[in-house]
């Protein structure tokens, strides 16, 4: 039941921050599958990148097509976040245990100092609503280390892209529904990966039912809470002053690092 009431968060973090669960999945799975010790993280990216695609992709499903539209022409930064992704994943299997845990605390905590200190996130400089001729679409030239770090650490592709598409002159509302397209570009790969990985060792012991490297109990539960979440809130988006938005994304990230400090 735990799990499912996460779940309801996040849903609620796909559609409001772009996330697709991931950064709210990651800690949550590393403490349900605390008996696998260092093992945990592994786990917890792998059934992140799961959660990820589902939720990612139904929230995609039901954006408007206007809003898509932002992304035309992206072909490119598609193929190399989907590329990075898959030798992300791969590297999560061949890291040394622990290490992509304290990776994805740094890597968050330097996104909160990136947009708190560099302008351009709380205070975009020009705002306009996606449309066909939105400016400075974001750089193909950092689709494979984005995909390749986010799903090394299970964490989507919003962190990366929210920021950058916010210094491209979106407004959030805008950055986070494109942001979800992007992250399935990197969870399809990265689950694909997972899926075909060797269990742990220690899931026998922790009476664990892993399919390659997901746990699909706790990504079940997960996905059973966020679906309904994200269907009502798309069809009835909240409206969040743009600033106040930009400043709930920050403290989003500032919660789920302790989070993850807290789980270690």
């Amino acid at each position: 039941m735990a799990l499912i009431g996460i779940g309801l968060l996040t849903g609620a973090t796909t559609v409001l921050f772009g996330f697709g669960g991931g950064f709210v999945t990651v800690p949550v799975v590393v403490w349900a599958d605390a008996a696998l010790g260092a093992d945990a993280m592994q786990v917890a990216t792998a059934t992140s990148a799961l959660v990820m695609v589902v939720n990612a992709g139904f929230a995609t499903a039901v954006t408007p097509r206007r809003v898509l539209l932002a992304l035309r022409g992206s072909g490119m930064l598609l193929l190399l976040l989907a590329a990075g992704a898959s030798v992300g994943a791969l590297a999560t299997r061949l890291a040394p245990a622990g290490l992509a845990r304290w990776a994805f605390v740094a890597y968050v905590a330097l996104t909160i100092a990136d947009v708190l200190l560099r302008p351009g996130f709380l205070r975009p400089g020009s705002r306009i609503e996606a449309t066909s001729d939105a400016p400075r679409p974001l750089p193909t030239v950092l689709g494979a280390p984005a995909g390749a770090v986010a799903a090394f650490l299970g964490v989507g592709g919003s962190v990366m892209t929210v920021p950058a598409m916010r210094r491209a002159g979106h407004t959030m509302r805008v950055a986070t529904a494109l942001a979800n397209p992007l992250t399935l570009a990197i969870a399809l790969p990265a689950t694909a990966v997972s899926l075909g990985g060797a269990a742990v060792p220690a899931a026998a012991d922790a009476h664990l039912q892993l399919v390659g490297l997901i746990d699909l109990r706790a990504a079940s539960a997960l996905l059973l809470g966020a679906l309904p979440v994200i269907a009502i809130l798309r069809r009835r988006p909240p409206r969040i002053p743009d600033r106040t938005y930009a400043w709930a994304y920050i403290g989003l990230l500032a919660m789920v690092t302790v989070a993850m400090l807290l789980s270690a």
